[in-house]
């Protein structure tokens, strides 16, 4: 199975969201969602608009925008794949979201799945990405992003497609105040 960034952060989550979303095909309905819509929305503006400006800042020599990246393991689309003034490549990322001195994990290990598809498609390092925070003035956030990160990918797409190809019902999540807002919480076995 070629996993996306949303599968590993779902997995994350709580490895039973791979169980019931790809093994036993129910899904979740998370994309009728009003701020996913919205997101995808100021998505498409933003790359319209391509800001300049963010990139000056950063230090890009070059940029492509909007590419959809596979391998044999994972695939997704990068809003902008950027190569820096050292030589290094970065995923940038724009958020429908404000900027509260918090970055979440789910937007880290976004950057992190890019970063190792940056890395096989375009033959570079990755050693860092950048998230957008379009609600709060497009504030720019750098995110460092190590080999251990890039890792852990890697580690988690292997126990995904553990699960799906070899049936396996998993363990659920150790935070059991996730249950509470869980798509699937009625039909678990706790």
């Amino acid at each position: 199975m070629v996993v996306t960034p949303s599968h590993i952060i779902e997995y994350l989550f709580c490895p039973r969201f791979t169980w019931f979303e790809y093994v036993l095909a129910i899904p979740q309905y998370e994309g009728r969602h009003f701020k996913v819509e919205k997101g995808r929305n100021v998505h498409d503006l933003k790359l319209a608009q391509n800001k300049e400006y963010l990139r000056k800042r950063i230090g890009v020599k070059q940029k492509w925008l909007d590419q959809y990246l596979t391998n044999d393991s994972i695939r997704g689309k990068v809003d902008e794949v950027l190569l820096l003034d050292d030589g290094s490549m970065a995923p940038l990322d724009y958020k429908f979201a404000q900027y509260k001195e918090k970055i979440y994990s789910t937007y880290k290990t976004q950057l992190y799945c890019y970063a190792c598809l940056i890395e096989e498609n375009f033959g570079n390092t990755v050693k860092k990405g950048f998230l957008v925070y379009t609600r709060s003035n497009n504030k720019l956030v750098e995110i460092d992003i190590s080999d251990t990160d890039k890792q852990e990918v890697k580690r988690c797409i292997n126990e995904i497609n553990k699960i799906v190809e070899g049936n396996v019902y998993p363990k659920a999540t150790k935070y059991k105040k996730r249950c509470l807002t869980c798509t699937y919480r009625n039909i678990c076995t706790k």
